[in-house]
């Protein structure tokens, strides 16, 4: 039998990045400025998915299989 951890999820409390109170036009960050951090740390993959890396081979495999052939018109 498979035992599975609970995943932490979060409810009310501050903002992610600097802990201040949420304001709700930018939910769940404090402001502009902390979403704009996030996106930025999302997008340089400061922030990972845990898990196990693919090799370099397993994953263009997994792409091409995935994608639709394009051979054909």
């Amino acid at each position: 039998m498979t035992v599975f951890e609970p995943i932490a999820v979060r409810v009310g409390g501050g903002c992610p990045i600097c802990n201040r109170p949420s304001d709700p036009r930018v939910r769940p960050f404090c402001s502009e400025r902390c979403q704009q951090l996030d996106l930025g740390r999302w997008l340089t993959e400061s922030y990972r998915v845990p898990g196990q890396p693919l090799e370099e081979d397993d994953a263009a495999e997994a792409f091409s299989q995935s994608s639709p052939s394009r051979d054909e018109d």
